[in-house]
């Protein structure tokens, strides 16, 4: 029985000895910033510091003199998933885009906690540092959670809101269950952290296609933007964070989005497979006076997937929501 129980000991030995070398093989490590803005900045690239050691990349694009739409991605995105809009929107709005912490451009202190509470925050530091009084405010999965809790805390600042494809919902067992598979593994309290410094550009292909109806809109370049740039230093830890504080959201009810009282345009794709078209109706069930447009064929990302049809309904929302009240005939 030694030789057995010894042969036994060996193979395992000889199994975790493959598996160690197959993570150096497949561990990619952090991408200097300077490497990253080299590669991914624009001309309209600007930076500003914020409170707790923040270093926020943003882009101010468009009409400086007309109103203001702030956008905010996604999980995992940055800026970029806003250039369909910028360039159709731009001749009558300022645009103004922006990286949270974790991703894109932005730096974060070492131990920054992220959650939506503080992503919020992070973009009313932001607003402050820019002086925007009043202002429109659009978020895309996540950012349109953000987007709708800053409509909470700060309605005075919040002229209009706009959700796209917008988390805030808890999602059924089912739901969860047709999740991309990068996400099953992040939100995996095991496999989450063993899988953070490897190379997980199959899964982010993956992930990606699942957030389009038509997976061809992936290509390379778009792969490596979202691979890359969450190789920045610090940016892992933060999309993990993430991932693994899902369960303690402080997610939407009816009771809390009642509140709500500016214009509210909610926008979803009729094959969304990250949140589901369900979860649009529901933010429109629940929120008093608002507009709910399903794009057809399309996914997550309809900014991108479905820029023009977007774009217009947007510009149609924004024209009547800054449009000054009629007033009333004096008999």
């Amino acid at each position: 029985m030694k030789w057995f129980f010894g042969g036994l000991l060996a193979l395992i030995g000889l199994a975790a000895l493959v598996l160690a070398g197959g993570y150096f093989v497949f561990k990619r490590d952090d991408v200097p910033y300077a490497t990253l803005e080299a590669r991914y900045e624009s001309a309209a690239s600007r930076y500003v510091d914020l409170p707790g050691g923040i270093h926020m990349h943003y882009r101010d694009e468009g009409n400086p003199t007309g109103p203001t739409l702030l956008l905010i991605h996604g999980f995992s995105a940055s800026l970029h998933t806003w250039e369909p809009w910028v360039r159709r929107l731009g001749d009558e709005y300022r645009i103004i885009s922006l990286d949270l912490p974790g991703h894109g451009l932005t730096r974060a202190p070492a131990g920054y906690q992220p959650s939506i509470e503080a992503f919020r925050d992070a973009v009313h530091e932001f607003a402050r540092a820019q002086n925007l009084q009043r202002f429109a405010i659009a978020g895309s999965s996540m950012g349109g959670g953000v987007a709708w809790e800053y409509a909470l805390a700060f309605p005075e600042e919040t002229q209009a809101l706009i959700l796209v494809g917008s988390a805030g919902w808890p999602d059924t067992a089912a739901e969860a269950e047709g999740d991309p598979a990068i996400f099953k593994v992040l939100r995996n309290p095991v496999l989450g952290p063993l899988l953070r410094d490897l190379d997980n550009s199959r899964l982010a292909r993956q992930g990606l296609e699942a957030s389009f109806y038509d997976a061809s809109l992936v290509d390379d370049a778009m792969v490596d933007r979202y691979v890359q740039l969450a190789r920045a230093p610090g940016h892992r830890d933060i999309l993990l964070g993430i991932m693994l504080g899902s369960a303690e959201r402080n997610y939407a009810t009816p009771e809390r989005l009642a509140a709500l009282n500016m214009p509210v345009l909610i926008l979803h794709g009729d094959t969304d497979r990250l949140v589901p078209p369900a979860h649009g109706q529901q933010f429109h069930d629940a929120i008093p006076g608002s507009q709910l447009i399903v794009f057809e064929n399309t996914g997550h990302i309809p900014q991108e997937e479905r820029a023009d049809e977007s774009a217009t309904a947007v510009r149609e929302f924004l024209y009547a929501a800054h449009e000054p009240p009629a007033l009333a005939n004096v008999q």
